[in-house]
């Protein structure tokens, strides 16, 4: 807070989260003392809402407002080749027609089940093809995940995790099974089927389309069959 206050900030610029109706650090349960940034100055905000493409474009207008150069030609290539994944996206999950993903996150006490309505990215992947499973009981507190414990990890059986991304590593599969067995009752976790999601970090088009390509390439490998 002290560090904060030093900086004199004329506006400060977090995501609005609407199942929580509050900014970035301003949620409730965080610490009070955090809570007084918004004390320092305005607080702004695109919210996570139904598109990654709708907090892009929102960003782009506040930066416009602030006096950023929006047409700079990095910028529109960025959104160019955004357009041309989204594409190559779409052509991939036209192939596997019957391919389903679940958004997931596993920690020692619970394995969490996304739940779209709250995750823009997934709504957009819904959008754009991909069967990405609607968790039947998003917890009523806290809606963006279904709590499951770990000896129900096998009640959905997607073809695909997409895995939260901001814990995801290479090796990150085989690890929570030596964690939790029962990871392995997911057919998918047990082939490797598993790919980064990019949970609630996008801000542009250029870092949307690098997880695009990545995702699409998970797509071509996977079998649609596997959750059967």
């Amino acid at each position: 807070m002290e560090k904060a206050a030093a900086l004199r900030p004329d506006l400060i610029v977090a995501d609005w989260w609407p199942a929580e109706k509050a900014h970035s650090g301003l949620e409730e349960g965080v610490d009070e003392k955090s809570k007084k940034l918004a004390e320092l100055a305005p607080v702004v905000g695109v919210s996570q809402g139904r598109s990654i493409e709708d907090l892009a474009e929102g960003y782009e207008s506040l930066a416009k407002s602030l006096g950023a150069k929006v047409d700079a030609p990095e910028i529109a290539a960025n959104k160019k080749r955004f357009e041309e994944s989204v594409e190559k996206f779409k052509a991939a999950v036209a192939d596997k027609p019957g391919l389903t993903a679940l958004g997931m996150s596993p920690a020692d006490d619970k394995l969490y089940a996304a739940n779209p309505e709250y995750a823009p990215e997934l709504l957009d992947f819904q959008r754009w093809g991909l069967k990405v499973i609607n968790p039947a009981k998003p917890d009523a507190g806290f809606p963006y995940w279904e709590n499951l414990s770990w000896e129900n990890a096998d009640k959905y059986q997607p073809d695909l995790i997409l895995w939260d991304g901001r814990s995801f590593t290479p090796t990150a599969n085989a690890e929570w099974g030596r964690k939790q067995p029962t990871w392995f009752k997911i057919k998918a976790a047990k082939a490797g089927a598993v790919a980064a999601w990019p949970a609630y970090w996008l801000h542009t088009f250029g870092d949307f389309a690098t997880e695009v390509d990545k995702l699409t390439e998970a797509v071509k490998v996977a079998d649609e069959n596997l959750g059967d």
